[in-house]
């Protein structure tokens, strides 16, 4: 699949092996997809989203997507539906933070040296794998792209796979106003 990925695919693909190993993780997550695609500039991704105001908006993303990390991930939809149950989320991660450190739920995939911020988990140099979110980034971007008819996967098809797949990512994007209908509409009209 990663030979018909273009140049500014593969350079999101390593943005996100980036911010992993920056944290430490041991694999790649959608979030960490979504923050390779905030990084980028003169893209057609990058296009779509200025299109879409997100230009003078990325920071505020960012810290969304940080803080969706900081809950382990978990969208608005799913704390209140635990609330619905009784658990408090946010005291949770304040009493795991007040143990281990905060960002310690961000951390759920780092391996030893977890909650370092320098990465030094990942020393050794073993870059970490593709975990299930973000593998099913990459496999829907590849389906979006072949019923495109497009012969290529593109930054513009990881936008819209982070856009239509459930999760953190896809909310944080919805909240900035980007939408799988308002990206497709920017980039095919």
């Amino acid at each position: 699949m990663f030979e018909r990925f273009t140049k500014d695919a593969r350079v999101v693909v390593e943005g996100a092996l980036a911010h992993a190993q920056g944290e430490g993780a041991r694999s790649v997550d959608a979030e960490h997809l979504l923050l390779a695609v905030l990084d980028r500039e003169g893209s057609r991704a990058s296009f779509a989203l200025s299109a879409l105001g997100l230009a003078e908006r990325r920071e505020p993303v960012r810290r969304a997507v940080e803080e969706a990390r900081r809950r382990a991930g978990l969208t608005r939809a799913d704390t209140d539906a635990l609330a619905g149950l009784g658990i408090d989320v946010s005291e949770i991660v304040a009493r795991v933070e007040e143990a281990h450190g905060v960002g310690a739920l961000a951390m759920s995939g780092a391996g030893k040296g977890a909650g370092r911020p320098d990465g030094a988990a990942r020393r050794g140099g073993r870059r970490p794998g593709f975990g299930r979110t973000a593998k099913k980034v990459l496999e829907q971007s590849l389906r979006l792209a072949v019923g495109r008819g497009d012969r290529h996967i593109g930054d513009e098809h990881l936008l819209l796979a982070l856009t239509v797949l459930p999760g953190a990512p896809a909310e944080v994007l919805a909240d900035a106003g980007v939408t799988h209908e308002s990206v497709t509409r920017v980039l095919y009209g």
